[in-house]
């Protein structure tokens, strides 16, 4: 199984300090990669993870929803280890919209989540392809969400973000196919972290109904999949979306 190992790669994480970035920080950390812990306010906890992903790992703050701080994150990443070979862009905002607020409040709240969402994950590949084609190698994996395929009904701009990212992996990895870099999405359920809980407090028996096996997933669940996908076993899925839903959505 020496194609799983991720041994001697550098690997940047995004939204390290949550949940679903804390648990794909540390898998990638214990298959042998150098982690770099990218974070925006929780420094106590990105540096928290970084520990327990050993010496070899870093913290970045910066807020990825800024066009110049992605520039800024990578190139320390890359001064530090002199490559990157797999980028998880995980960092995301969910806020609630409806067509009862004002304009300009609904306008901030979507601007906001496109550029945190989407645009964080835009930028972040820009500044990180140039490294991986000189590298020869690379592999990007955009964490999106169910909502991508749904229509939410609370939460409109979130679901516009990940279907918007679903389609830009899509992209990305036909165009640097033969760059060997390969670029997946992965599509998390409800998980038991972060954005899900309030969800899951409120509304958990549902959920569950919802869930064949009536089981609510765990960040290890996403992170499972992401340690695959930056494997070697996984190159001509370039360009899918891996759901992990535990078959509440099927599309």
């Amino acid at each position: 199984m020496s194609k799983f190992s991720i041994t001697n790669k550098v690997s940047l994480v995004t939204g390290a300090s949550g949940g679903i970035g804390q648990a794909i920080a540390t898998s990638l950390s214990e298959a042998g990669s150098s982690v770099a812990l990218g974070y925006h306010t929780n420094e106590s906890e990105a540096r928290r993870v970084a520990a327990a992903c050993g010496g070899n790992s870093m913290v970045v703050q910066g807020d990825v929803s800024d066009p110049t701080e992605c520039r800024r994150i990578v190139d320390m990443v890359v001064k530090k280890y002199g490559r990157i070979d797999i980028l998880v862009n995980n960092a995301a905002i969910s806020l609630v919209d409806s067509f009862e607020m004002p304009y300009e409040a609904w306008l901030t709240q979507w601007n906001a989540t496109l550029n945190a969402n989407l645009m964080s994950a835009v930028n972040m590949t820009f500044c990180a392809v140039p490294f991986m084609k000189k590298q020869g190698s690379g592999k990007i994996i955009n964490i999106s969400s169910r909502s991508a395929f749904r229509g939410e009904t609370a939460y409109m701009a979130y679901a516009a973000s990940k279907a918007a990212m679903v389609n830009f992996t899509r992209c990305v990895a036909r165009t640097l196919a033969k760059e060997n870099i390969q670029t997946y999405a992965v599509a998390p359920g409800f998980i038991e972290t972060g954005m899900g809980l309030e969800e899951i407090a409120r509304r958990g028996e549902e959920i569950r109904s919802q869930i064949p096996s009536g089981k609510i997933g765990t960040p290890q669940d996403v992170a499972n999949v992401v340690l695959f996908l930056a494997s070697g076993l996984s190159d001509y899925l370039t360009g899918s979306t891996i759901d992990v839903n535990g078959g509440s959505y099927l599309h």
